[in-house]
C-alpha cells in the first residue's frame, strides 16, 4: 500500500522472500508549502537554528526542491545538528551533501523525542509531512528549558483514486490476502477510506480481524486499534524491510 514512487521495489522485495504481491498505493505524495516555510528558511540561512530534523527521506526532497539557491541552505544545513528519523532517510540527507549529526535508535517521532531529551535553549525545526506525528512536537517541547520548535509541513499525504484501490479491498473481502502491510498511519485511514466509499467497512474489519496485520510503528498500530484491528507485527526498526523481516520470522515460527 506503499506510494507508486516505493511500490516496485516493495514488490520485488516480497517477491524475493517468496510472497505474492497485491500492491496498490493507499497515499500519494504531493507539495506543500505552509505558512511557516519561508520562516524555517530564513532562520536556517540566518544561523538561527540550532537542530533540523527531518522525519522522511521524502521530507528532504520536498525541501530543496522548493528553494531558489539550494546549494546555499545546504550550506546552512551543515551548520547545524540534523537530526534523521532512521537510516532511509539519512542515506538522502547525505546524498545532498549533508551531513547528519543524530539519529535515534527507535526509527520514530518518540525516539526523536527520546533523542533530544534534556536539550536546553535551542532553536529547533521540524520538516514533515501534513500527517505528521503531533505529539512529536508536544514532546520536543517538553525536553527541555526553553526550546523553542517550529513545524514545517513540505509535502501531503492525498489518497490515490485509480481503480487499484477498491480492487485490493474486493481482493481482501474474497480472502485473497493474507497479511496486510500497513506503513503509516494514513496508509490506515484511506484503507478504511476506501472500504467505506464502496460499502465494505465493517467486512474488511472482519478480515482483518481473521488475517495476519503488520504496522510500521505505535501511531499506525493505534490507528489500526481505533478500527477495533489488533496488530500481529511490529518492526524493532520501523523500515519496510524490516517489517517484511519480520512477518517471514512469523511465518517461520507459525511453521
Amino acid at each position: 500500500m506503499r506510494p507508486d514512487m516505493h511500490l516496485d521495489s516493495s514488490i520485488t522485495l516480497l517477491r524475493s522472500h517468496g510472497f505474492g504481491v497485491i500492491a496498490a498505493p493507499m497515499i500519494e505524495l504531493k507539495d506543500n508549502r505552509d505558512s511557516n516555510f519561508d520562516g524555517f528558511v530564513e532562520r536556517v540561512l540566518a544561523c538561527e537554528s540550532d537542530i533540523v530534523i527531518f522525519t522522511s527521506a521524502n521530507g528532504i526532497a520536498f525541501t530543496l526542491a522548493k528553494i531558489d539557491d539550494p546549494a546555499r541552505f545546504v550550506h546552512a544545513l551543515n551548520r547545524t545538528a540534523v537530526v534523521a528519523i532512521g537510516s532511509k532517510t539519512k542515506r538522502a540527507i547525505e546524498t545532498r551533501g549533508i551531513n547528519v549529526s543524530l539519529m535515534p535508535d527507535s526509527y520514530s517521532s518518540k525516539g526523536i523525542a527520546e533523542l533530544l531529551r534534556g536539550t536546553d535553549n535551542k532553536t529547533v525545526e521540524v520538516v514533515r509531512s501534513t500527517h505528521g506525528d503531533p505529539a512529536l512536537i508536544t514532546e520536543l517541547g517538553h525536553s527541555g528549558d526553553e526550546v523553542e520548535v517550529h513545524e514545517t509541513a513540505v509535502y501531503k499525504l492525498v489518497l490515490p483514486d485509480d481503480g487499484r484501490q477498491q480492487r485490493m479491498i474486493k481482493d481482501a473481502l474474497a480472502g485473497k490476502i493474507d497479511v496486510f502491510a500497513f506503513t503509516s498511519a494514513m496508509t490506515v485511514h484511506n484503507f478504511m477510506t476506501v472500504a467505506r466509499s464502496i460499502g465494505a467497512e465493517s467486512g474488511i474489519v472482519d478480515v482483518l480481524c481473521e488475517s495476519v496485520v503488520a504496522a510500521i510503528g505505535d501511531p499506525t498500530a493505534d490507528v489500526l486499534s481505533g478500527y477495533g484491528v489488533s496488530v500481529d507485527v511490529m518492526p524493532e526498526k520501523f523500515t519496510f524491510k524490516d517489517m517484511v523481516d519480520a512477518i517471514m520470522f512469523m511465518c517461520r515460527r507459525a511453521k
